[in-house]
């Protein structure tokens, strides 16, 4: 049976919220289901931090995307660590004030999500 989320738990719907420090990260377990909740196209590096590759067919579109998250970050007052490339935008975050994940990182990370698909 499919487990449901309620859409005020989904992550998409919940906003960031600075760490102040003093937190732990988030438990394997709440990261692989809010790995499941982003679909899977999110992985974590050797690091340890959230890492998506977004692929594309030239340059200002990357670029072009990264503005985007950039916009958002603000928003949120969380940010990524953005590479750009020819045809590809990597993104990664993590929570540095305790090194590891949080939710504020998903959260992110399903908005994120949600640009890649918007036209830009």
């Amino acid at each position: 049976m499919k487990e449901q989320i309620k859409e005020e738990e989904c992550l998409i719907n919940k906003v960031c919220v600075p760490c102040m420090g003093g937190v732990p990260p988030l438990t394997e377990g709440v990261v692989q289901r809010y790995l499941k909740e982003l679909g899977n196209k999110w992985s974590l590096n050797k690091q340890g931090h959230l890492h998506r590759e977004y692929i594309f067919t030239n340059f200002m579109e990357p670029m072009n995307f990264a503005n985007k998250i950039a916009e958002l970050a603000e928003k949120e007052a969380h940010h990524p660590d953005l590479t750009i490339a020819w045809g590809k935008c990597v993104v990664e975050m993590w929570t540095h004030k305790i090194n590891g994940l949080t939710e504020s990182d998903f959260v992110l990370a399903a908005k994120i999500e949600k640009l890649a698909h918007d036209p830009f």
